[in-house]
């Protein structure tokens, strides 16, 4: 990306001030309210190093958890959660036959990483759910969750189709990533994507994302990492089943489920009325079969 000529100004290592516009510098995006922001995250680049879990706890003040080894190779994490807001995967690929794999595909090792996240939804089914507007859009079009409002039914928890969502045993309420709003509103880059020492997560305004992405597919293919795709964008897998897009996607090299992503995710709201007529057919079923068991035993009454 080069230097930003702006870091010309700021050449101390300890500045006296806050920077305006820091993000700018460090990522060459400029925030501002009304735009859209987000992540594209990179599962080529990922070396696993868990940088952004670590950066994402301290900034978010978020208390370590699963401390003990979960067998499930180097992954001592396990999954998003109410104090884990940033997870990073870790996969590795078994050759057939239980042997190890002994080919590597161009620009991959055996091991799959991915430092997944909430997806902060064009068409957030956690928002749509929400009975109390405890959740709601910023003016950066990523999605938050005000635990002075949420009330801890938990709706959301299941109208995410991504299982991102979840309830602190420690206050009830309902937790996830923020993109982290604060630093936006202050314009500084997400602590996530600052510490990411390859730009595997990358932040920036969605569109630029979006084309910069495909560029990335294109480039990749042309090396002869055909399998690579997103997941996600607009017109991709993951952005399916009315959510639009997501304002933090990915690039995949295999299936989506690899890597615990939904093939085809959906939002909730979109089943309501199907399941709603198919309750009523149900009843209506059965209240028929009743009738007739009643006029049949009246019938043998006589």
């Amino acid at each position: 990306m080069g230097v930003h000529p702006r870091a010309l100004d700021y050449a101390e290592s300890f500045p006296n001030h806050v920077i305006p516009d820091e993000s700018e510098l460090t990522c060459g995006t400029k925030i501002e309210p009304g735009k859209s922001y987000g992540f594209f995250t990179d599962t080529t680049l990922c070396i696993g190093c868990k940088a952004c879990e670590v950066a994402c706890k301290e900034w978010n003040g978020l208390p370590a958890d699963h401390l003990g080894l979960t067998g499930n190779s180097y992954d001592n994490t396990g999954d998003l959660g109410a104090n884990t807001w940033r997870h990073v995967a870790f996969v590795e690929k078994i050759g057939s036959g239980g042997d190890r794999a002994q080919e590597m595909k161009p620009f991959q090792s055996n091991w799959l990483m991915m430092s997944d996240v909430c997806k902060h939804c064009a068409n957030a089914p956690c928002l749509e759910a929400c009975p109390t507007g405890s959740i709601f859009r910023t003016e950066f079009d990523t999605v938050v969750v005000q635990q002075d409002i949420c009330n801890g039914c938990g709706y959301c928890v299941p109208a995410c189709p991504f299982g991102v969502v979840e309830l602190s045993p420690e206050d009830g309420k309902a937790h996830k990533c923020t993109l982290c709003y604060d630093r936006l509103k202050g314009g500084l880059e997400p602590a996530c994507a600052k510490a990411c020492p390859t730009d595997s997560i990358q932040f920036g305004e969605i569109n630029e994302l979006f084309e910069r992405a495909g560029k990335r597919v294109e480039d990749l293919h042309e090396k002869g990492a055909t399998d690579a795709y997103l997941y996600g964008a607009p017109d991709t897998p993951g952005a399916t089943g009315g959510l639009k897009h997501l304002n933090a996607f990915f690039l995949l090299t295999d299936r989506p489920e690899v890597y615990n992503l939904p093939v085809a995710p959906t939002r909730a709201s979109d089943r309501v009325r199907p399941s709603f007529l198919t309750g009523l057919a149900a009843m209506a079923g059965l209240t028929l079969a009743a009738a007739a068991l009643m006029s049949s035993g009246r019938e043998r009454g006589r």
